[in-house]
């Protein structure tokens, strides 16, 4: 049996209203008896207790794998800096999920709040519902989101998801909201469904994907060929692998566009060719 937390109690039954989970990661719990897991510490409302305090704690740590199950949408920080293993989180979690992840894997059944896998190295993140802002986006003052690895998010996510991305790859299978792709330096972006306003501002390098819409392209960008890249069938076989499934077919020819002209050009959306 994987190592099992579950809340204590909730913020209604006078439970904290934050808890920060930072250093909670398979590596760091499997050598540790359970008496000494449930001994680690935490922060809860800014303040340090105990593992065992704020969640009830079972099972063992020694296959690489922890399983959160109930309410952990005021649970914020999971999986930050994990390195290998696994986390499943049965529900929804808070900001900052998979901050920094470097390996292993995060799968989170419900949604994820803002800043999910910002700054990330690698591994995969896989969320079945949808998530807030910054995804895979650079925190305050970093060159640099997203550096590597797979982010895949079956439903909507909010703005700026990808900003200032360098590497990896983010699929989000719904719609997004505004600067998806902004400042982008590398990296690929698929969205399968619509996009809010300014998609690739000031984008470097790196493709936008937009599997079934054309985007409403920002005015620094230029129009290009139509044709059909080779690359996204292999790409989208990948991200099936990782848990994206595309909705619809792909078309057989795609229109691309070149920018931010603004800021070299070297950049590119492609959406279905809409003759």
């Amino acid at each position: 049996m994987p190592l099992c937390l579950v809340p204590s109690t909730d913020a209604a039954q006078g439970g904290p209203l934050s808890i920060d989970l930072t250093g909670v990661l398979p590596e760091r719990l499997a050598p540790l008896p359970l008496d000494d897991i449930r001994r680690l510490s935490i922060r809860a409302d800014e303040r340090p207790c105990d593992l065992g305090d704020a969640f009830r704690v079972s099972g063992s740590a020694a296959d690489g794998r922890i399983e959160c199950r109930g309410n952990f949408s005021r649970v914020h920080s999971v999986a930050a800096g994990m390195g290998s293993g696994r986390i499943t989180v049965r529900g929804s979690v808070g900001r900052h999920a998979a901050e920094g992840m470097t390996g292993g894997q995060l799968e989170i059944e419900g949604d994820a709040g803002d800043w999910l896998a910002c700054e990330m190295t690698g591994g995969r993140v896989r969320v079945a519902g949808r998530t807030g802002d910054n995804a895979a986006a650079a925190l305050p003052g970093s060159e640099a989101g997203l550096r590597g690895g797979i982010v895949v998010v079956a439903g909507d996510a909010g703005h700026l998801a990808g900003a200032r991305m360098r590497r990896g790859i983010l699929a989000i299978g719904g719609s997004c909201d505004a600067a998806a792709g902004f400042e982008m330096r590398s990296g690929i972006l698929v969205v399968g469904g619509r996009s809010g306003r300014h998609p690739g501002l000031g984008m470097r390098r790196g493709s936008i994907v937009f599997l079934t819409e054309r985007p409403d392209m920002p005015a620094c960008f230029r129009r290009g060929t139509a044709w059909t890249p080779p690359f996204l069938a292999i790409l989208l076989r990948r991200l099936a692998r990782a848990g994206f499934q595309a909705t619809t077919p792909l078309p057989p020819r795609w229109r691309q566009w070149h920018g931010d002209m603004l800021t070299g050009g070297r950049g590119e959306i492609l959406h279905p060719n809409q003759a």
